[in-house]
């Protein structure tokens, strides 16, 4: 199953490589060279593939939980200060995707939406301590009734050139729907209440739409 995000790009990848393993077997005679090429081909068709799927998640929807917006690996627990919207101290839990790793966005909580906004920016690498400050991003904060409000981050990265929100403000979404999609790998920052237990550790692995990561 493929995320619709995706339906354009796999099919201008499938007619490239249909039309280059055609040119291939025409012009290409040297036995080696034609079968190597046409690997690439498949190979990179299969990367196309993979960056796009979208494989199905069962949310157990509970409004005391937090559960993981994306596929990807821990990279920041801590508290900060978080200026565009609550502008006070929150606790910030950062998970990063790579190339190899689902780039679906899912609702953490269930609630309002109360704030969507893009910001056009850089594309430091992800994990640049400013790419949440300085990288193209959007910012949503959802209200939930238990919880409070909730503010996540879409953040492109080095190779992420788009990030696809859905959230518009008064939305009523459901926890572990789809929210939007980073194209390409990138990061998601989520913005949570002190007093938030964290039910992860840095450098783990997360699976988005499923697991818990925090609890109120």
């Amino acid at each position: 199953m493929f995320h619709k995000e995706g339906f354009k790009i796999i099919l201008i990848a499938t007619f490239i490589v249909g039309l280059g393993i055609i040119a291939i077997e025409n012009f290409v005679s040297i036995t080696w060279l034609n079968k190597s090429l046409s690997a690439l081909l498949l190979l990179f068709y299969i990367i196309i593939l993979q960056f796009f799927r979208n494989p199905k998640r069962h949310t157990v929807e509970n409004n005391n939980h937090i559960i993981a917006p994306v596929d990807g690996k821990v990279v920041v627990i801590e508290e900060v200060f978080e200026k565009e919207y609550f502008k006070d101290k929150r606790l910030q839990i950062s998970i990063f995707m790579s190339p190899l790793n689902v780039h679906v966005t899912r609702y953490a909580v269930s609630g309002k939406v109360k704030y969507s906004k893009y910001h056009p920016g850089k594309y430091l690498v992800a994990w640049h301590p400013k790419a949440s400050e300085e990288n193209e991003r959007t910012t949503v904060v959802v209200e939930n009734p238990e919880i409070g409000e909730v503010l996540y981050r879409q953040i492109a990265g080095a190779l992420a050139k788009r990030i696809v929100n859905y959230a518009k403000p008064e939305m009523q979404v459901i926890q572990g729907s789809d929210a939007g999609f980073i194209k390409f790998g990138s990061r998601v920052d989520l913005f949570l209440p002190l007093n938030t237990v964290v039910n992860v550790e840095l450098n783990d692995k997360v699976k988005g739409g499923e697991q818990i990561i925090a609890t109120l």
